[in-house]
């Protein structure tokens, strides 16, 4: 064999072993080659979502609740989806919101009830979809919730007794404006007042405790002067909600009676904060709807960690009055600032 044709043999075998795949350097790039394609980065993980469900959007209650919920969301890396009915009385509307969180697959569900039987069957479609349901503010006729985190509501209506007992020297006659039909929570508050009285204040009498305020302001305004016509006489005057307590107050204002009948009422809003200052308002138990849902949240996500959580989580409850409520901490609960966690 020729030298030449040897060279070139060699040259091939060099040639053919470099660009194959066993083992071998990379052949160098060479001019007019493509660049090699950049590894794409990896998509991030999705947050996961949340669901919140209030009873409704209208009222200040609702709106720390949401705050609280959103606290959490952001320092826990979790998305919120806050929706609701606009009434409190829409049972329909509320039960479409979980159905049609379960249809978008929401990772879990933070639920307030506005009826005690009628969101049950959407709440059991959920755990079965594998959605853990977190209960709050007011419980449902069902043990398969993650939880319930809420109001002891019992112990605040028995609260709003012994202050009205308290103001009125333990003898009179008192009116209790109940919310409206199917709330466990507000239901509670009125047991719990009622059976307190009982107990305690044997004097008291109640005139009335089988009127209904309904979930607006308005109806409660209209079912308020009602009574007060009905029992010119009434001492005091027992209301378990915002809405109830505040139809009430501005019933007494029109009738020239605010201040003169004593008002116990439930949650806090500016004008009940400012009749409360003026003498017009008596006492307001006070739960912690911006911690409720706040923890609503957190044992939600805690489950889907897999943590153990607690099955009841109470979230307190006092009573402000006028003599207490330029306190730090009362203070935060019947103003809070949410600003912060409502942009």
């Amino acid at each position: 064999m020729s030298r030449a044709i040897l060279m070139t043999a060699m040259w091939c075998l060099a040639g053919c072993s470099s660009g194959g795949g066993g083992g071998g350097e990379p052949a160098a790039p060479q001019p007019g080659d493509a660049p090699a394609a950049a590894a794409e980065p990896a998509a991030p993980a999705a947050k996961r979502k949340i669901a919140v469900i209030p009873k409704g959007t209208t009222h200040e209650f609702w709106k720390s609740v949401h705050a609280g919920a959103n606290k959490a969301g952001q320092e826990l890396g979790v998305e919120i989806i806050w929706k609701g009915p606009v009434r409190e009385d829409d049972r329909d509307e509320q039960v479409k919101v979980v159905e049609s969180f379960i249809a978008a697959g929401v990772d879990a569900i933070v639920l307030a009830p506005l009826d005690d039987t009628a969101l049950v069957p959407p709440a059991k479609d959920a755990t079965r979809e594998k959605i853990p349901v977190v209960i709050i503010d007011s419980d449902l006729q069902w043990d398969g919730r993650t939880s319930f985190v809420a109001t002891d509501n019992h112990q605040g209506g028995a609260k709003a007794a012994e202050r009205l007992g308290e103001l009125l020297g333990g003898k009179g006659k008192v009116v209790v404006l109940r919310y409206q039909e199917g709330s466990a929570s507000t239901m509670k508050r009125e047991a719990g007042f009622l059976e307190t009285v009982a107990a305690k204040f044997p004097d008291i009498e109640i005139v009335s405790s089988n009127q209904y305020g309904g979930a607006t302001t308005e109806s409660a305004y209209k079912t308020s002067e009602n009574l007060l016509v009905s029992h010119e006489d009434v001492d005091g005057i027992f209301c378990p909600n915002e809405s109830t307590t505040f139809g009430m107050l501005r019933a007494l204002q029109d009738a020239k009676r605010a201040g003169e009948v004593k008002l116990v009422g439930f949650d806090s809003s500016a004008k009940l904060v400012e009749a409360l200052g003026k003498g017009e308002l008596h006492g307001l138990v006070l739960q912690n709807p911006f911690r409720m849902g706040e923890l609503g949240v957190k044992t939600a996500l805690a489950k889907l960690d897999g943590k153990a959580v607690e099955a009841r989580i109470d979230t307190g409850v006092g009573v402000a009055t006028k003599e207490n409520m330029a306190e730090p901490a009362m203070r935060e609960l019947l103003s809070p600032d949410l600003s912060k966690w409502l942009k």
